[in-house]
């Protein structure tokens, strides 16, 4: 219906265009208000943006002064947090028809769902869902190519670029049958369409500017000469006053919501000039939150507390992830987690950080809304192709304030590997093997990561590779893993051994610690611990038969469950 509509609309504004040009005598000024990558953070938040409540109020006080202001959003909106996953991305477009918005371009996550939910999602939102270059097994477009717009007597046509990278940057599944035309091709074509029918011309771009990106803005740029602006999304760029290109200008605000973007664009007759500009969550600070926006919010996730409460399967035992644990070793939860996403893409191992599991699972029934507590990000797994060397790297790095509790501490899936404490810190990780072999340094692996630690956080700058494949979400995935399950009794594996080769020193009696878990440190044996948990050494063997081989010989870094 929608597409119907378009063409009688851009029929009609033709025919104007033809009878009546726009030779206007005065310069005119054309404002386009725009976000990107909001990946469904709605609320404002620590590690968030400004929240689309005060986005709404920022909308709202600059169409005080300019009423027909537009509101693009660049792609990546519909996925990335429980608030909008839970429902499949409508309660995002819920919220966005609320906010204003005039368009969107399809971001690769935006296909996270399936494309034929873009398209239903594509049906509820209040504006248009463009992709001119997403075609089918036809070759033609699934979504809108392009939408013309009449502000202050000016028309602007607005088309819509999609990374060809959604081939690989959503799960295969969501996109099979569909092709990304490349993006220059379709620029191309788009501004020879455009040319004579329209003022201004614009491409809303899900790009990015990466320099291991092939298909970027600035290529765009430099190859189709006629475009005046390009709004784009997908590297998570912030360009304070944009980017020029041949002539073009090039916009992005970031991520989240922590900019807003503004570009305006001035037609003097013949002459097209254009600038862009940001407002940062500092700077909006003190700016109020639009009380429609913020009800629509508060009544969604009202609603999500039923979906949260669902059971997804049963644990005989606790789970363990907290802080002390998770951040100095392996835990039954840290193998669960790794176990899911190993499953999920296929890869040789997985690697995750420690920091990013929040919470323990207690014993029995465990449903949704515990899964996304201890996973709480919203990150999603990504997979790379790394040589033996580069992981290596990663697990020194990842256990290099060992014993202090780090976020970075890596937990493993399909690999195991030791911490040699009596080596210097940068070269003590030894005996790695994937897939119960011993590592190759100079053998490429596919390893399964998350998108934090894949763009180089907490430190992992040696994971910035080129990326393989994208997957869903973390949480969505471990509750999938489990769901086919139905009962789980993720263990201790000896995952993550700690040695000290050249220790000497006496045997200690060890401090006990608070909860039901002791840590093997230097000198402990099972009689010591036993001592001093006033218990035998024999009902710890019994409790941790899984982890104790010979109870003679026990490591630094086991982690004994205690009677």
């Amino acid at each position: 219906m929608k597409r119907r509509i378009l063409a009688v609309l851009l029929t009609v504004s033709l025919l104007i265009a033809f009878i009546i040009p726009a030779t206007a005598s005065a310069a005119v000024t054309i404002s386009i208000l725009h976000t990107n990558d909001l990946h469904s953070r709605v609320l404002e938040g620590k590690y968030d943006g400004m929240g689309l409540a005060k986005i709404k109020t920022l909308v709202d006080e600059y169409r005080v002064a300019n009423p027909e202001a537009l509101l693009f959003d660049a792609g990546d909106a519909v996925h990335g947090q429980t608030f909008s996953t839970l429902e499949e991305g409508a309660s995002m477009i819920a919220v966005m028809n609320e906010v204003g918005y005039d368009l969107m371009v399809a971001g690769n996550h935006d296909f996270n769902y399936g494309y034929e939910r873009l398209l239903e999602l594509d049906a509820m939102a209040d504006f248009n869902i463009l992709g001119a270059n997403v075609l089918d097994g036809s070759g033609n477009p699934i979504l809108d190519e392009y939408q013309v717009f009449t502000v202050n007597g000016v028309t602007v046509g607005v088309f819509g670029l999609t990374t060809s990278e959604t081939t690989y940057k959503t799960h295969p599944d969501n996109v099979a049958g569909l092709t990304f035309e490349d993006s220059v091709v379709t620029a191309q074509r788009m501004v020879d369409q455009l040319t004579g029918t329209v003022d201004v011309i614009v491409a809303l771009a899900h790009l990015g500017t990466d320099a291991d990106s092939t298909d970027t803005s600035i290529r765009v740029a430099e190859e189709v000469d006629g475009i005046d602006v390009i709004i784009d999304g997908h590297s998570h760029t912030v360009f304070p006053e944009g980017l020029v290109v041949n002539g073009t200008l090039i916009a992005q605000a970031g991520e989240y919501g922590k900019y807003f973007g503004i570009v305006e664009i001035t037609v003097d007759g013949t002459t097209v000039t254009s600038s862009a500009s940001l407002i940062s969550k500092a700077d909006a600070a003190e700016t109020a939150e639009d009380s429609g926006v913020a009800a629509i919010i508060a009544e969604i996730q009202a609603s999500h507390e039923v979906i949260l409460s669902e059971e997804v399967g049963l644990v005989p035992f606790e789970l363990l992830g907290e802080r002390a644990y998770v951040r100095t070793g392996e835990t039954n939860l840290g193998n669960l987690v790794t176990n899911a996403m190993l499953e999920e893409t296929g890869a040789d191992c997985a690697l995750t950080n420690g920091g990013g599991i929040r919470a323990s699972i207690d014993p029995g029934y465990i449903n949704k809304g515990e899964i996304i507590t201890v996973l709480p990000f919203g990150n999603y797994i990504i997979t790379k192709s790394v040589t033996g060397a580069v992981i290596k790297e990663a697990l020194e790095h990842g256990t290099s304030s060992y014993p202090d509790a780090s976020g970075k501490f890596p937990h493993v899936g399909g690999m195991t590997y030791t911490i040699d404490i009596s080596r210097p810190v940068g070269d003590r990780i030894v005996n790695i093997t994937i897939g119960g072999e011993p590592m190759d340094l100079e053998m490429e692996y596919i390893l399964a990561t998350n998108d934090f630690m894949a763009a180089g956080g907490d430190g992992y700058e040696m994971l910035k590779v080129e990326t393989v494949n994208e997957y869903d979400a973390l949480d969505e995935v471990v509750i999938k893993y489990i769901q086919e399950r139905g009962v789980i009794a993720p263990t201790r594996e000896n995952r993550i051994l700690v040695i000290d080769s050249g220790y000497s020193g006496p045997s200690t009696v060890p401090v006990v610690p608070s909860g039901d878990v002791y840590v093997v440190v230097a000198g402990d044996t099972l009689s010591a611990i036993a001592v001093a948990y006033g218990t035998t050494w024999q009902a710890i063997y019994e409790l941790n038969t899984d982890t104790i081989a010979d109870p003679n010989m026990i490591h630094i870094g086991y982690q004994l469950i205690m009677p």
